[in-house]
């Protein structure tokens, strides 16, 4: 099979490509990424000169090149976005214009190209804050609370709306917070492990009660095949690590792990919208394909502190100005962010 993989620079992406081409099933890859700020091609330099492997850069917004790109493929896996809720709060424009346009532009050259299955890769933040001790299955309602939720949210229905008028071969998948290697750091856990590597402050929104479900990417990427190759068309699988703990009580578990003082623990002002609770119900994909997580929270972080003190160049090379100047704007200057855009834009003194 040739598989079309957007976003495979990226943390999941990457992962993915190295899962497949790892499985010795003669399956090959287009690796289709326009390389914004957490694509990497250095998460992919051990396969990047493997036969079966081809990097295309691209905008997936781009029509014309996406087509050129897929040509003779079987298969999409669509994992390009823009990912981070911070990002979408602050600066709302990209994660509507990636994964909305770009989703519709990705349905529209499949079809066009006659794609065979098509993955689109969602999220559990599609169904919102949780109450208490609840779970979300395939038929929760979607109540996104960021703008990149709806962004995902919308994306899926588009998905979805393929499907019925189209007859388009497409299936979902909605992951709980994936963690692994290859992570870009300004995510929550490793920018929890890199920071107390550093003997740096670990910043914890709020007050650091949020639930969240914990799934190491090697699990997802393997549900993801499984859905490629014998999900149902017009379904949706949710894929969750089925551990969920609250963002203050894993920061301190990883300070443990490291022998770290939880002194380093600094918690600041929270996200505006920020959700409580995010929790899958899986039962769907075990009882049909027979997936379920296969690595444990506490094995997953302790192989994933190890990756990050290993890799210390990877880390660096990440850790460009970019980085840093987000870093300072939603952290060190938390305070005047939020207030910046809680105001209201001037009115314009154009009639």
């Amino acid at each position: 099979m040739k598989i079309f993989v957007t976003g495979g620079a990226g943390f999941i992406g990457s992962n993915f490509i190295r899962h497949v081409l790892g499985l010795g099933k003669n399956h090959s890859i287009v690796n289709y990424d326009n390389l914004t700020y957490a694509g990497n091609l250095a998460n992919l330099e051990t396969i990047a000169a493997s036969r079966d492997y081809l990097f295309v850069k691209g905008d997936i917004c781009d029509a014309a090149a996406a087509e050129a790109a897929m040509t003779g493929c079987d298969a999409v896996v669509h994992l390009a976005a823009e990912s981070h809720v911070d990002r979408s709060i602050y600066e709302p424009a990209p994660a509507i214009e990636t994964n909305v346009t770009g989703t519709f532009v990705l349905l529209q050259v499949a079809r066009k190209s006659g794609i065979k299955k098509f993955i689109h890769i969602s999220t559990d933040e599609v169904y919102g804050d949780l109450a208490p001790g609840g779970f979300a299955d395939e038929n929760s309602s979607l109540r996104p609370s960021s703008p990149y939720s709806a962004s995902k949210a919308g994306s899926d229905l588009l998905v979805l709306s393929y499907v019925r008028t189209f007859d388009f071969p497409a299936v979902i998948t909605r992951s709980s917070n994936n963690y692994g290697p290859y992570q870009f750091p300004e995510k929550f856990l490793p920018l929890m492990i890199t920071n107390a590597l550093d003997g740096e402050p670990l910043p914890i929104y709020g007050d650091g009660k949020q639930q969240r479900d914990w799934l190491h990417v090697e699990d997802n990427c393997r549900g993801i095949m499984m859905v490629l190759e014998r999900g149902r068309v017009g379904e949706v699988y949710n894929l969750g690590g089925l551990d969920i703990e609250e963002n203050g009580s894993l920061a301190r578990r990883l300070l443990r792990i490291l022998h770290k003082p939880e002194s380093l623990l600094s918690y600041v002002k929270d996200r505006p919208g920020h959700d409580r609770r995010y929790a899958l119900d899986c039962k769907k994909v075990e009882k049909e394909l027979g997936w379920k997580p296969a690595i444990s929270l506490e094995e997953g972080l302790r192989e994933t502190i190890d990756w990050y003190k290993n890799n210390g160049r990877w880390l660096e090379g990440v850790r460009g100005g970019d980085y840093r100047n987000y870093y300072k704007k939603y952290y060190d200057n938390r305070d005047s962010s939020l207030r910046a855009i809680a105001k209201p834009a001037p009115k314009s003194s154009h009639v």
